[in-house]
């Protein structure tokens, strides 16, 4: 295998590899501090990261405010703090080695205010931010305005495009690199279009060759290119290095350093891990970001598959073959439904699916009346942790709302991204995001016996490209 050169990234020369952000506590100071002391560049996750008290333990993130605005005041303040801890613990562990990135996402709630308090409160032990989850015009001048490097995410040439002609340019000292992150590979949020088919995944050399030739006509020759999604073994990609179509390039690990003795996720989730056949990781749009993501099928996945299955088109006055009457609800509400989906609403309520609530689209699913209590409670505790969210109907604007209604085929994703990451066992009922390449823990001999690396360990085995 050819050589792998190291690379300056934020202003010093590290190994050519990254730690993926990951969202929320899943990428931590403990686990980032490890990689770059191992000589990488450490990525820890900006968004609802966790803070301490004076003994070490935990805060929970509890909301006490009586309106969504209150409890979202509540967590852009656990953000900042949360944030500064975990640059804090990174900085201290990494002994002055590699480099230090925290990760936000631009649509996650208070990305602004969040990403200036941290920056502020933790001035010198930050080199650089990315972001992705949107578009991030502002990235720029933010990164710029503390003297920091700035990476955004994204996943085909146009949207960087976008970027560069509107903001980038103005800021192009202080972009670092851009980050391909691969929307049928990597684990997470992805950023596939209207104009991609989320079943038929394309191969992401021609996709970041693309982006290279246009970043060298912007006079970003020297910008590296940072590979995210897929990227198990290095030498599948001995194609890329030293390659001009390329360009300069490193490489993001998300989903490897989940299983190692500094990841923050429980003993359970690692074990899952190592129980995954490929196929596991389910690319799915049930996100109330309204994107595309991928994560470990499990129960959790499988309710909101069926849930939004047991569901049916209704119109408040009879046209056309909706011209059957169903009732629902206490007060017996009557909507009209085609007799073929009336016959099936009629078999769902049989089934104890009796609960029929209303989305978006002119549509009702069917759920039993637990779930629909769930849901209407997690709509009613939203803290605001999207700019805006389909599931509650939140907005980030002067009128805190979409304008539509809450859309309950989706959930709560701060719930379970705190859930799952702060359970000690509730793998199966949460959502686990995870790249697609996950089912080579299960099958690379690295992990024989069920073998858990140090994050050291796992540096130096990715270094040997095998």
């Amino acid at each position: 295998m050819k050589s792998l050169n190291p690379i300056v990234i934020s202003g010093k020369e590290v190994l050519p590899i990254i730690e993926g952000g990951k969202g929320v506590a899943v990428s931590t100071g403990q686990s980032s501090g490890a990689w770059a002391a191992a000589g990488g560049v450490a990525t820890f996750s900006g968004v609802n990261a966790d803070s301490y008290d004076e003994n070490g333990d935990y805060i929970p993130q509890i909301y006490h405010g009586r309106t969504r605005r209150d409890r979202h005041e509540e967590l852009v303040a656990y953000g900042i703090k949360g944030g500064i801890t975990q640059a804090q613990i990174a900085h201290d562990l990494s002994g002055g080695e590699g480099r230090i990135h925290m990760n936000v996402l631009w649509e996650m709630g208070g990305a602004e205010r969040i990403l200036h308090g941290v920056l502020e409160g933790a001035k010198g032990l930050v080199h650089g931010i990315t972001c992705g989850a949107g578009m991030p015009y502002r990235v720029a001048q933010i990164a710029a305005d503390y003297q920091i490097h700035y990476y955004p995410i994204i996943s085909s040439a146009r949207a960087f495009r976008a970027l560069w002609k509107r903001a980038y340019h103005k800021f192009a000292d202080w972009l670092g690199g851009v980050v391909y992150e691969d929307p049928w590979l990597a684990g997470g949020h992805n950023g596939l279009t209207n104009s991609e088919d989320p079943m038929v995944p394309e191969d992401p050399y021609p996709r970041v060759a693309l982006l290279r030739k246009m970043m060298n006509e912007m006079g970003l020759n020297h910008i590296p290119i940072v590979m995210a999604g897929g990227v198990w073994h290095l030498e599948d990609w001995e194609h890329w290095l030293d390659n001009p179509e390329i360009g300069p390039i490193t490489f993001q690990f998300g989903t490897r350093p989940l299983l190692t003795k500094e990841s923050p996720i429980s003993d359970a989730w690692k074990a899952k891990l190592g129980t995954l056949k490929e196929g596991d990781i389910f690319l799915n749009k049930f996100s109330p970001t309204g994107f595309w993501s991928s994560a470990v099928r499990n129960d959790f996945l499988d309710e909101l598959k069926a849930r939004s299955e047991r569901q049916v088109a209704f119109v408040n006055e009879p046209i056309g073959e909706h011209d059957t009457a169903f009732s629902f609800g206490p007060r017996k509400r009557e909507v009209y439904l085609t007799a073929t989906d009336k016959a099936h609403a009629d078999k769902w309520v049989a089934d104890g699916f009796n609960s029929a609530l209303k989305t978006p689209n002119s549509t009702m699913i069917f759920v039993d009346p637990d779930k629909m209590k769930e849901i209407r409670k997690d709509q009613v505790d939203c803290m605001g942790c999207l700019s805006q969210c389909s599931f509650s109907n939140w907005a980030e604007n002067e009128k805190g709302n979409t304008g539509r209604k809450a859309d309950p085929r989706s959930f709560c994703i701060q719930k379970t991204l705190q859930d799952v990451i702060h359970s000690e066992s509730n793998t199966e009922n949460n959502l686990m995001f995870a790249g697609h390449g996950a089912y080579r823990f299960a099958t690379d001999p690295f992990y024989k016996n069920g073998f858990i690396p140090t994050m050291k360990q796992l540096v130096d085995q990715i270094m040997t490209g095998k």
